[in-house]
């Protein structure tokens, strides 16, 4: 079984922690794992088919450019003359773009407050407290809103469109939506229907073309996630250039055992199969807290069906270790935990000895904040598998656009192999289907 496994590039991961031989009963056996792992052969093949085939355009899509210029021209139509550009949208729609917009300072804690103009707002939830504020609030003859739905039918988005236009309107700006919105949806189909697009295009507001074969919660390395971060001046080309690289073992036809994502999902899936059925991300990062967000989605939607799956659960080091930390350890053991690391080893302030001697804490002194970062990273791994924890663990020097593309492109061919070990389709989302058909019968009936 391979104990550490580094991709060609910025990542390296390890299940050295999560071995039955380092924690004892709770974690996977040299035999269990093997097994699933000889089980992903046929995903990888399925991968590679699909790519080659084009019916997989998510492992194409790292490779393309010929869209990026539109995508570049649109950012800067958006920032032209903004003091704010609003994302409306939920789910897939918004998340990949938060995620990659922490890269910008976008969403840390004492940072975004301090970004330059435009200011960026992602009203991802439908609280009519929150909208009704925002729109009461924001400077209508300066702010650029953008809608996106990939269907152009979900219900919330459309419900922020209106209201937006409804606001401009009544600003006396309805002359302006052409320059202030922008729509992004499928394509238009002969005889289908998009709520979205057809309310858009009557005031004559551009429209960017969703990917058609790329559902919301997959969607991030295209214009969906990609637009956000051109906005806030993000190499988008490096995002790109990092997913391909998180391709490449796979389209090569590397070995299961040297490929990270087949590594993870075997030991996911061999794992839930002994009753680990939360799986817990946890990085020591700020710009990767919204990546955890990101990842319960993609998770939860893609492999929740037909009694299966694992509750993939979000936390964030080091500030969760004085919240979550002791119902992991001394909780049920019920959990797999990822913890990611990254080189934060002498950066950031450095403490004065003689500050650190005044209280009491001399070892302290001549250290920097990343370096207690880091060594409470590597310690609450070897706490939760000194306790029977099954822990795997990455690591990355930086967090920049090419890791942030490597890291998002791993963990949805990781999702895709897990489905495919579990014997389910990753990319529909039956029950949110019937919770949306739900919700609009009850509007009409009220």
């Amino acid at each position: 079984m391979p104990d550490a496994a580094k991709s060609s590039t910025s990542l390296v991961q390890s299940i050295e922690l999560a071995r039955a031989e380092r924690v004892g009963p709770r974690g996977v056996t040299t035999k269990d794992f093997d097994a699933m792992l000889k089980r992903t052969e046929p995903a990888l093949d399925w991968l590679r088919a699909g790519y080659a085939n084009g019916s997989l355009p998510h492992l194409k899509i790292p490779e393309e450019r010929g869209d990026l210029p539109a995508i570049e021209g649109a950012a800067k139509r958006l920032r032209d003359g903004a003091s704010d550009i609003v994302f409306l949208g939920v789910g897939g729609s918004s998340l990949g773009g938060q995620t990659l917009l922490q890269l910008a300072d976008f969403n840390i804690p004492g940072l975004s407050a301090l970004r330059d103009k435009p200011r960026l707002h992602f009203l991802d939830n439908l609280d009519p407290r929150t909208f009704a504020e925002m729109l009461g609030k924001l400077p209508l003859a300066t702010t650029k809103f953008v809608a996106i739905s990939k269907s152009g039918g979900t219900g919330e988005t459309l419900m922020q469109t209106m209201a937006v236009l409804d606001a401009i309107k009544s600003a006396g700006l309805e002359a302006k939506i052409p320059d202030l919105m922008l729509g992004l949806s499928e394509p238009a189909k002969a005889g289908g229907k998009n709520g979205l697009r057809s309310m858009l295009e009557h005031f004559k507001v551009p429209m960017l073309d969703h990917h058609t074969g790329i559902g919301g919660r997959f969607s991030v390395l295209t214009n969906v996630g990609l637009l956000p971060a051109a906005v806030a001046g993000l190499n988008i080309t490096a995002i790109r250039a990092g997913a391909a690289r998180a391709v490449a073992p796979v389209l090569a036809k590397t070995p299961a055992a040297d490929v990270l994502p087949a590594v993870g999902a075997a030991l996911s899936i061999a794992l839930a199969a002994t009753g680990k059925s939360i799986t817990v991300l946890m990085p020591y990062a700020d710009r990767l807290a919204w990546f955890g967000k990101w990842y319960v989605q993609l998770w939860a939607e893609s492999l929740g069906k037909d009694g299966k799956g694992t509750t993939p659960l979000a936390a964030l080091g080091p500030v969760d270790q004085h919240s979550q930390l002791q119902l992991f350890i001394a909780g049920p053991r019920d959990k797999l935990f990822t913890i990611v690391t990254v080189g934060t080893k002498g950066k950031g302030p450095r403490m004065p000895k003689d500050l650190a001697k005044l209280c009491g804490e001399d070892a302290l002194g001549g250290k920097t904040i990343g370096d207690l970062v880091a060594a409470q990273g590597r310690a609450t791994a070897e706490t939760l598998a000194k306790n029977g924890c099954p822990v795997r663990t990455f690591h990355m020097d930086i967090v920049d656009e090419v890791t942030m593309g490597e890291f998002l492109m791993h963990y949805m061919l990781e999702t895709m192999i897990a489905a495919q070990l579990l014997g389910i389709d990753a990319f529909d989302q039956p029950a949110v289907e019937e919770g949306k058909i739900l919700a609009k019968r009850y509007i009409a009936e009220d």
